[in-house]
């Protein structure tokens, strides 16, 4: 099978993982709400999806020195299978939830590790933009399907579930099937540095990964809540995390595009400073929804763009085992941002009316100070080299 071949089952592959993701956040989070918990238990539900994925980060070396890239990938989608199914009988019950919440999350979070180092080490480096931004634009088109559905199915009846789980099944069947046993971007050469030390050499990534996390996580979790508080619908309320998502999607491909013509540290900050421009006017823009709904648009593009390019910036950066330990940096930043998102979000939710907009405001600040820090360093650098 050929590289074009691996690289689409591998989209395939995460795109599932979004819809898993997307359908089962927000469908936990409004059975709790609906069952009369508070905000505070809904956030370290959704939470603990981001604990199995921070799991997954400390395991995924472990795994690439041990277990074929199939093996790993037919573990992980039965897992989610299984994870997806028990939610129909769990109902309201807080450990078990956990405890589901936490497999689904460690078998997501090793997905997507494994995913985007394949992807960076099989694409073709003159399209390194374009192909990761369709693998994340295809990964977020699946997660906007989640809230989509449930604004179309409701929350209480069983076909998410049986929806999510048959996905999860039908993957295991393809990757069964079509999954090379070797994958020829699978690498075990000695790596430079550790998951935490990936923080020092790329900061201003760490940062960006974190952001998108935490507010992807919020979107998904208690975005709908948020909306509802301030008088919408359930189902408008639903709507408006796929819209968010969708911008995300709709704008990736575009932006890998021009990620691979312009300078890629500089379309980083953009996309942080429009990030934080929609979060601050966010409050004031639901009582004008035809400004209100391009703004969610916009601020899904952003978001989703901080993310995208901090990807595009890691392959280009780094290679071999050092691909694989900053991917699995990104599955620890990844899982730490989610779990941050709806424990702050939701804190902020019980003290103030727009809680959520302000912990976004405070996440995109932070991405915004570390890459123009990541720019002016860059520059620097390229200035110091024209001189010598």
């Amino acid at each position: 099978m050929n590289n074009r071949h691996v690289l689409a089952l591998l989209i395939a592959a995460v795109s599932v993982v979004g819809l898993s993701m997307g359908a089962t956040l927000p469908l936990v989070s409004l059975r709790l709400h609906e069952a009369g918990a508070d905000s505070l238990a809904i956030g370290v539900i959704s939470a603990m999806l981001a604990v199995g994925m921070i799991l997954a980060a400390l395991l995924s070396t472990l795994l690439s020195r041990h277990c074929r890239g199939r093996t790993i990938y037919l573990a992980c989608f039965m897992l989610c299978a299984v994870s997806a199914a028990s939610l129909q009988w769990l109902g309201s019950h807080l450990p078990a939830l956990a405890v589901s919440r936490l497999v689904m999350g460690l078998a997501m979070g090793v997905v997507v590790i494994f995913g985007e180092s394949w992807v960076n080490q099989l694409c073709d480096p003159q399209r390194r933009g374009q192909t990761v931004a369709l693998y994340a634009a295809c990964f977020t088109g699946c997660q906007l399907g989640g809230p989509a559905l449930i604004g179309l199915l409701g929350t209480q009846g069983a076909w998410i579930v049986l929806i999510v789980t048959l996905a999860n099944l039908l993957t295991v069947a393809l990757i069964w099937q079509r999954l090379p046993r070797e994958l020829s971007g699978e690498e075990r050469h000695e790596r430079r540095f550790s998951l935490l030390g990936f923080f020092r050499v790329a900061p201003a990534l760490c940062i960006g990964v974190l952001f998108f996390s935490f507010f992807d996580a919020v979107t998904l979790s208690l975005f709908p809540l948020y909306a509802s508080s301030q008088g919408f619908a359930l189902a408008t309320a639903a709507l408006m995390a796929s819209v968010i998502l969708a911008g995300d999607m709709l704008f990736q491909v575009p932006l890998g595009w021009l990620a691979d013509r312009l300078d890629r540290r500089a379309l980083h900050l953009a996309c942080g400073l429009l990030s934080l421009a929609c979060g601050i006017t966010l409050p004031w823009l639901l009582a004008y929804p035809p400004l209100l709904w391009p703004t969610l648009v916009l601020l899904g593009a952003a978001a989703g763009g901080v993310y995208t390019l901090a990807l595009i910036l890691i392959g280009e950066d780094f290679h071999g085992a050092d691909l694989i330990t900053a991917n699995a940096s990104v599955g620890m930043l990844w899982g730490v941002g989610s779990l941050l998102g709806p424990l702050l979000s939701g804190a902020l939710m019980g003290g103030s009316a727009h809680g959520l907009p302000l912990a976004l405001c405070l996440a995109a600040s932070l991405f915004v100070l570390a890459a123009l820090s990541a720019l002016r360093a860059s520059r620097r650098t390229l200035s110091q080299r024209d001189t010598t």
